[in-house]
């Protein structure tokens, strides 16, 4: 690891020179990326410094204690060693995080599918409970989210919803949402006040644009239709909703929500580019799945994830055994306890696996 570090450091070294050259800085291509992995690589060799520091302080420390014979400078020594052993074992720690391989897409916004599963009615209205929840954790942390297609009920549920959130880190604090999420609660129209069990699935894409994504036009299947859905809308009246096959793969892809036909088009390649995206990533992921044992984030939406129960405030994830009872107040947007314990044992498994 720490020759692995030493290279490193003197690559930093060279693009740190290459910042300060004219010619570089005229040209805002090589510029840019020049700044990108030298503002990726800061964290790391700022820390591999602060280990360096440590060892010489370690060293010196030693050499005092094994040579002196004065008490009290002895005494001070002692202690620098102690500090500095310390400081060793958790800059090593500190840098093997650092050193783990950085998902690129981390940065990138999503698309959120929710879709209601067993439970008919109940099911759809738990939908709009978790697209509630997931908008106001977006609006807590400033991110924009915007609806690409929904499918409402009469009672004020939905029996899918798909939209965007956008947002710097998006992708690295929900890329964990993919899944079967269970919610047991007594619905308003049980009347003998029976718990009834629900299931609501989850799927996090991430944002995939044109450039990553060229979609050859001529694999493309593309209808248009009279929109359908809850309350008769204005929409209904023309045909703006639009459906898109990619032939090749099969994905199938509808937006009814906008007025406009070229709106909902353009709506509906966002999505099936990052669906097809999806299943570019699910192939890498399968790969390294054969390798590990626990997968936090592969997003398999056939795995039961999560259960809300509401009778007992409880909301459990069953990857990482975490158990918290303030229902209400995750499901007001207060997510981040939840997504700092779900990257920390994936990050865990990762470390487990990890060779230095």
């Amino acid at each position: 690891m720490f020759e692995k570090l030493n290279l490193m450091e003197q690559k930093y070294e060279e693009i740190s020179q290459k910042l300060s050259d004219p010619s570089v800085i005229s040209d805002n291509k090589i510029y840019s990326q020049l700044m990108r992995e030298f503002k990726n690589m800061s964290p790391i060799i700022e820390k591999f410094r602060e280990y360096k520091k440590a060892v010489e302080n370690f060293e010196e420390a030693q050499e005092i204690l094994n040579s002196s014979d004065d008490k009290d400078f002895k005494e001070m020594a002692q202690a620098e060693y102690d500090d500095s052993k310390e400081k060793i074992n958790s800059c090593t720690e500190e840098l093997k995080i650092l050193l783990l391989p950085k998902d690129p897409n981390d940065d990138k916004n999503v698309i959120i599918e929710i879709r209601g599963g067993a439970g008919g009615e109940e099911a759809s209205l738990f939908a709009n409970s978790l697209y509630r929840m997931y908008t106001m954790y977006a609006e807590s942390k400033g991110w924009k989210q915007e609806i690409l297609n929904a499918n409402p009920t009469e009672l004020g549920g939905f029996k899918e919803i798909s939209f965007s959130i956008e947002g710097n880190g998006a992708y690295s604090r929900l890329k964990y949402e993919s899944g079967v999420h269970r919610v047991q609660r007594v619905p308003e129209t049980e009347s003998q006040g029976r718990i009834h069990t629900s299931t609501v699935t989850v799927a996090v894409l991430v944002e995939a644009d044109e450039v990553e994504l060229e979609i050859n036009p001529a694999d493309l299947s593309i209808d248009y239709f009279r929109a359908s859905g809850a309350g008769g809308q204005h929409i209904n009246k023309t045909e703006s909703a639009v459906r898109i096959t990619h032939i090749p793969t099969g994905i199938v892809v509808e937006c009814q929500d906008e007025r406009s036909q070229h709106k909902n088009k353009d709506k509906a390649m966002k999505v099936l580019r990052s669906r097809i995206y999806e299943g570019m990533l699910k192939e890498q992921n399968d790969k390294i799945a054969s390798e590990r044992k626990m997968q936090v984030g592969t997003g398999d939406r056939s795995e039961r994830i999560r259960t809300y129960n509401y009778p007992q405030g409880r909301f459990t994830d069953h990857r990482i055994n975490l158990t918290i009872y303030r229902l209400e107040d995750l499901l007001n947007g207060n997510l981040d306890e939840v997504f700092d314990a779900l990257a920390t044992a994936d990050q865990a498994e990762k470390l487990a696996s990890q060779e230095y």
